[in-house]
């Protein structure tokens, strides 16, 4: 339940510029996917996929020039069950969407 809006990378496509060793790694489950956290804030910086360990998702508020808000709309994954764990070319599951509406009167 990390709340973050998560975009893709490759791995060999990020570099951390600073802060990399107040990164805590967190495991879980299958320990196949490993989530970095900042062990200073808590917040959830990026992750390697299970799904697809060549990748990361990284939370976009932590990429430099880039906001949550910079997203018109979200889909947000039902979070469940896993796509590896639903077979062979499964994806995950939309449980809706988060719009961004911005405040016409700023």
């Amino acid at each position: 339940m990390r709340g973050a809006v998560a975009v893709s990378a490759r791995l060999q496509d990020i570099e951390i510029t600073s802060g990399e060793e107040f990164l805590t790694l967190y495991q879980f489950n299958t320990m196949q996917a490993k989530h970095y956290f900042c062990s200073k804030c808590g917040i959830y910086t990026h992750h390697q996929r299970r799904s697809n360990p060549d990748q990361y998702g990284i939370n976009a508020a932590c990429l430099e020039g880039i906001s949550p808000f910079d997203f018109e709309e979200v889909p947000v994954n039902e979070g469940r069950i896993h796509p590896k764990d639903k077979g062979a070319g499964a994806g995950p599951e939309i449980a809706g969407y988060l719009r961004f509406f911005p405040n016409s009167a700023r």
